[in-house]
């Protein structure tokens, strides 16, 4: 219980991380205030308004994919519960990394422009506007667990004591080609 414990909180330190890095790399777009009282963008700032999105969504899968890796190589003794853990710990990972990423950026838009003057230019908040880039995190993080317990070496298949020779496994017969031991 301690190994999982610590993994998900070790995943919510990657989503607070996570965050930050989302709050450094996403360049949101403006409405610029005219003196009527009214506000406007341009068509570029409009297309930029999926860029938060975009990158939350690559942050997500990279750290999903981290996620999951070391689920596997921490976790795998749990058996298929590992699958659950790793998906549910990139959950809270990505809702951290929504929460940070909000927090630090300008805050709620239409408090700022309301408070807005002629000529100033007031950032959209950082925030996911399209919610299936959270389900992004948790399916990065299972990805790598379905693929190593699915195509991976079996831990319960006993090793062969010489590598490389071949062993007949147990009810197995020989080949017809060999020759039958007599007895007599």
């Amino acid at each position: 219980m301690g190994l999982v414990l610590g993994f998900v909180l070790f995943a919510l330190g990657v989503g607070a991380l996570a965050g930050v890095l989302w709050w450094l790399v996403v360049d949101l777009p403006g409405y610029q205030v005219n003196r009527g009282g009214g506000a406007s963008t341009s068509e570029r700032g409009l297309a930029d308004f999926i860029g938060g999105d975009a990158w939350f969504t690559l942050i997500g899968a990279v750290a999903g994919l981290v996620l999951g890796c070391l689920a596997w190589v921490r976790l795998r003794q749990l058996g298929w519960p590992v699958v659950l853990v790793s998906a549910l710990a990139a959950v809270g990972a990505s809702l951290i990394c929504w929460t940070v990423g909000y927090h630090l950026g300008p805050g709620d838009f239409n408090e700022r422009l309301t408070e807005a003057r002629p000529g100033d230019l007031v950032l959209i908040q950082l925030t996911v506007r399209a919610k299936a880039s959270l389900l992004v995190w948790p399916f990065a993080a299972t990805v790598p667990v379905l693929l190593w317990s699915s195509l991976g070496r079996d831990e319960e298949e006993p090793r062969p004591l010489w590598p490389g020779r071949r062993t007949l496994s147990r009810g197995a017969k020989q080949r017809s080609d060999s020759p039958e031991p007599t007895s007599r």
